[in-house]
């Protein structure tokens, strides 16, 4: 077991004492997949564990593919065998088994975000509510939050509270939306992605003889990014490894920032509380960054009241110093990072895909994307529209769907009029009426049209029935890709696409190719021993945002939200936006507990760089269409000053293109024509060009773009930020930074 050699003590420890209930705190980059990856073999290879009997629980398919990977490197293809996935992937494929149990067929359809907001509408617009009050993602969001908390529909109903709050919202109606919505899914056969989790609750509580299969099965249960666990998954682990007890969380409380979809931070700072005889194990060196940024973000973590101590630390070496560029606007903004970028490759031969630029918001975005576009430097967003969102690919999934599980009424919704068939809104909704008032299945409906609707519209539908059945046959007898070519092929949407001779027909034609294109790819994997076009839909469906991100080799600056950038590392990171009220959010302020989320936020995006971080902020921005003037955010003011340098100048390559150059052009005359104190005589020079103040001394007379002419009194080179008190004519004593003033010296 080579593999042990390469471990540091408490890495080791965390890998070799795998009975009883662990918690390994593992700080930033200090190597925490390594030690389950290790932990996982060491079970197989040491104890003879077998690999079925492993359950090791990520946040995203990317994360549990690259763990499978690492482990299968060291134990060979019985890698394959471990139960590891996502929460929502493993107990999703638990419940494909199971859900008979609980009045759900096995085949029930998995809704996305955007099924479940239209089912919302829908049910919004029956009940006559006002649509701007009962708006579908408020609603949602209620829903969701409340199945969370393990709250159903029947208990937000007799729960005082609940209702009063809704009351006071103006929204008291929400309650009667949650009932109709769940009850609808439930007749829909279909399960939205909190009720994977909901529902595996609900399987666990009411049928102990499952939950005792399951119990012994899993003799090890592992969970990566434990902080990020909400009531529900907790309870889930809890239950599954209460008989055995060898439950093993790894995690790091300063990196939780999940609490707005529904994370418990008190999961893991109370988690000593249901496990007295837990062993907690401290992973605290930092294998990734330099000291300045380790020890600046300790600088920062230290003020959080909330959370689990540990001393985090690295080897690696001091490093620059964090770089703080300050800007006039948010468009300035972007230019400086785009400049810092520019002369970041000139020098270091840096590539783009070893720089990040992460914001708090995506509106950010805009003005750093402008700059980048004039400077030709190639960038990448991450997390805007996924493949998967793309209008046309839902349509042709909805299809698929819908032969799979025929009482699908969002997708039944979604296709029966595309490509046109004549079918009105009036018929659609007569047919759903239908159904509920007769309490039948909305197949049955469809199969026997001509008993609830006549005329063009019933002899349509009957047409679209035959096809449906058609659809079922081929799934029953071919693979995913056979079935999913038919689909598309005779369902007419392929042909509707390709005669829309548009750019924008062409780019979703091409979409709808490439969608096929990932059914053969799954089909043709080996690992897939279900090749049918359900298991591929349950894949899709399970793909977390991180997931839907393709990798490629094209080279370019990353940008994302620091939420999206949690796990990620790069050589190079900017932080933008540092300003308050848009970092800490104003919508942040309110108590200590989201204070200190958005400081483990700031926390998270320091620790994704390798070797050189920068800070910046703008000191007006447009925000809500209106110009606002910013202050920079507490958050810089919290970083330890002996890691910061602060330049608000503009970094300048030689071979910076004539943009930039115009840039600085433009900076000179902006500051020339800057307005003084009306008590100061003082105009700029018309040649007025900072110097170089390395040799800056005593006596020196020097020019300030603001204050005007003056005499250098003293000198400060201790730190790291030279400082030099300047008497000015019309200003008085000044104390200035060397690296944020621009003086100009004059010959005395």
């Amino acid at each position: 077991m080579d593999y042990l050699e390469s471990l540091n003590e408490p890495q080791r420890e965390g890998v070799v004492n795998t009975e009883g209930p662990t918690m390994l705190i593992a700080g930033a980059g200090s190597g925490k997949t390594r030690v389950l990856t290790y932990r996982i073999a060491y079970l197989i290879q040491h104890k003879g564990v077998d690999p079925f009997n492993i359950l090791s629980l990520t946040f995203t398919n990317k994360a549990a593919k690259e763990m499978r990977n690492r482990v299968e490197s060291v134990v060979g293809t019985d890698a394959r065998n471990l139960w590891m996935g996502t929460f929502h992937s493993v107990f999703a494929r638990i419940l494909r088994s199971e859900a008979p149990h609980i009045g759900y067929p096995s085949n029930f359809t998995i809704y996305d975000a955007e099924d479940s907001k239209s089912l919302v509408k829908t049910i919004v617009k029956e009940l006559g509510l006002d649509e701007k009050v009962y708006k579908a993602n408020v609603v949602f969001n209620r829903i969701s939050g409340a199945k969370n908390r393990l709250v159903s529909w029947r208990e937000y109903n007799n729960n005082p509270i609940y209702l009063a709050d809704d009351e006071s919202n103006m929204k008291p109606e929400l309650g009667k939306i949650y009932r109709i919505y769940s009850e609808r899914c439930f007749k829909a056969g279909a399960m939205d992605f909190d009720d994977l989790l909901f529902q595996t609750n609900i399987l666990f509580k009411e049928h102990t003889d499952i939950l005792n299969k399951y119990q012994q099965r899993f003799q090890y249960v592992m969970v990566d990014e434990f902080q990020d666990t909400n009531i529900s998954q907790y309870l889930i682990t809890k239950r599954l490894a209460a008989v055995r007890q060898n439950i093993c969380v790894v995690g790091d409380d300063a990196q939780s920032i999940y609490a707005f979809r529904g994370a418990d931070i008190q999961n893991i700072l109370n988690f000593e509380k249901d496990y007295p005889d837990l062993r907690v194990i401290k992973l605290e060196q930092n294998y990734r960054s330099t000291k300045t940024i380790v020890n600046a973000a300790n600088s920062v973590i230290v003020k959080n009241k909330a959370q689990l101590k540990k001393n985090v630390w690295t080897d690696n070496v001091d490093g620059n110093l964090i770089e703080v560029l300050k800007a006039n606007s948010d468009n300035e903004e972007g230019k400086l990072i785009a400049s810092s970028i520019f002369e970041e490759k000139m020098q270091h031969q840096l590539k783009n895909k070893e720089v990040a630029i992460l914001y708090r918001t995506n509106s950010q975005s805009r003005a750093i994307e402008e700059a980048l576009r004039r400077m030709n430097i190639k960038y990448k967003i991450v997390g805007g529209l996924s493949f998967y969102a793309r209008k046309e690919i839902k349509d042709l999934m909805a299809y698929m769907r819908f032969a799979l599980n025929t009482n699908d009424e969002q997708s039944f919704r979604r296709i029966i009029n595309y490509p046109k068939r004549g079918i009105g809104g009036s018929s659609i909704d007569k047919i759903i009426v239908a159904a509920n008032e007769h309490s039948i299945e909305l197949w049955e409906v469809l199969a026997n049209i001509s008993s609830f609707l006549p005329g063009r519209a019933a002899n349509a539908i009957s047409d679209f029935v035959t096809m449906i059945k058609r659809f079922q046959v081929e799934i029953s007898s071919k693979d995913a890709y056979e079935a999913a070519n038919e689909i598309a092929k005779r369902s007419g949407l392929l042909k509707d696409l390709y005669e829309d001779k548009t750019v924008e027909g062409l780019n979703r034609y091409e979409n709808v190719q490439e969608l096929l294109n990932a059914v053969k790819e799954f089909v043709d994997d080996p690992e897939k021993e279900d090749k049918s076009l359900g298991s591929f839909l349950q894949e899709v469906a399970l793909l977390t945002g991180m997931d839907n991100e393709k990798d490629d080799e094209d080279d370019h600056v990353t940008m994302m939200t620091i939420h999206m950038a949690k796990g990620l590392e790069f050589k190079n990171v900017y932080i933008v936006g540092l300003e308050e009220d848009l970092f800490p959010s104003q919508m942040m302020l309110s108590s200590r507990a989201d204070l200190e989320e958005e400081r483990r936020l700031f926390y998270v995006a320091i620790t994704r760089a390798e070797s050189k971080l920068f800070f910046s902020y703008a000191l007006s921005r447009y925000r809500f269409g209106r110009l606002k003037n910013c202050e920079p955010s507490r958050f810089i003011e919290e970083v330890d000053p002996a890691f910061l340098k602060v330049n608000e100048r503009a970094r300048v390559s030689a071979s910076a293109n004539d943009y930039t150059k115009n840039f600085v052009s433009g900076m000179k005359k902006t500051l020339a024509s800057k307005p003084v104190n009306p008590k100061s005589n003082y105009k700029p020079s018309a040649d007025f060009e900072p110097s170089d103040t390395t040799h800056l001394e005593s006596g020196m007379k020097v020019e300030h773009p603001k204050f005007g002419y003056g005499t250098v009194a003293e000198i400060d080179n201790s730190g790291s930020n030279h400082k030099a008190k300047v008497n000015f004519d019309d200003f008085g004593e000044k104390t200035l930074l060397l690296s944020f003033a621009k003086l100009k010296i004059h010959p005395n």
